[in-house]
């Protein structure tokens, strides 16, 4: 990734307020240990917004995980991307903390590869045909009755699965006496996903931060300028 200097003192000179650029620049310093947030496609690009600067540590951002979401999920060669800004949308409304962000997108891509008709877990029916995780997130049916939830629809599964994660939220914190939001977040998914224990699930994690850990450490990568091959506006 190249440093030009020259540009983003250029750039820093015409910011408005402080900290922002108003033209799409997209360059990292790593002298000045900052990295401009990401573009996300070339309407982006052409628009004026302005484009928020961040610090290698800052917190990560739904830009950067679009980033990866988009270009990070092998189970999904052609994703779309209404349905990443949708997934983005639901998941910002339920307040995730920052180290957490991306939980929803790194699950779906996991459970279905963004596949909003994916059938799944036929072993588990009668028949043993008959899928029992269906959509998105592969769903079993209990959320119908507890949610009613359509899992066949990408909005309604991704609200009913957030809303399943922060339902809990109350049982992690009196379980687990966790302080920070990230950890009793991060109990409350695994909580969530998985079957009722004795005693909780306050020391596991979900399969699915595995990928979501790797999306946060290529952003960081990409932001301090030691990632080998970038996606596309990082």
């Amino acid at each position: 990734m190249n440093i030009i200097i020259p540009v983003l003192i250029l750039a820093l000179e015409f910011a408005s307020p402080a900290g922002v650029f108003n033209n799409p620049v997209n360059y990292a310093s790593q002298a000045k240990n900052i990295f401009i947030e990401p573009l996300n496609n070339l309407k982006e690009a052409s628009s004026n917004k302005f484009i928020q600067t961040v610090d290698v540590d800052d917190p990560i951002t739904y830009g950067e995980i679009k980033v990866q979401a988009m270009n990070y999920c092998k189970y999904n060669k052609t994703p779309d991307e209404k349905l990443i800004d949708l997934l983005i949308d639901v998941e910002k409304f339920y307040g995730v903390p920052s180290s957490m962000r991306g939980m929803l997108l790194s699950a779906a891509c996991m459970e279905s590869g963004y596949n909003r008709k994916a059938r799944g877990d036929k072993k588990f029916s009668k028949d043993k045909k008959t899928p029992m995780a269906i959509g998105l997130l592969q769903m079993w049916p209990i959320y119908e009755k507890m949610y009613d939830t359509n899992r066949l629809d990408p909005e309604s599964s991704a609200r009913s699965w957030m809303k399943h994660i922060v339902r809990q939220i109350p049982k992690v914190k009196r379980q687990c006496k966790y302080k920070k939001d990230g950890k009793i977040w991060l109990a409350a998914w695994v909580t969530g996903i998985r079957y009722k224990k004795a005693g909780g699930r306050c020391k596991e994690r979900p399969l699915h931060h595995r990928l979501l850990k790797k999306w946060h450490k290529n952003i960081r990568k990409c932001r301090a300028g030691t990632y080998e091959t970038c996606p596309p506006g990082c």
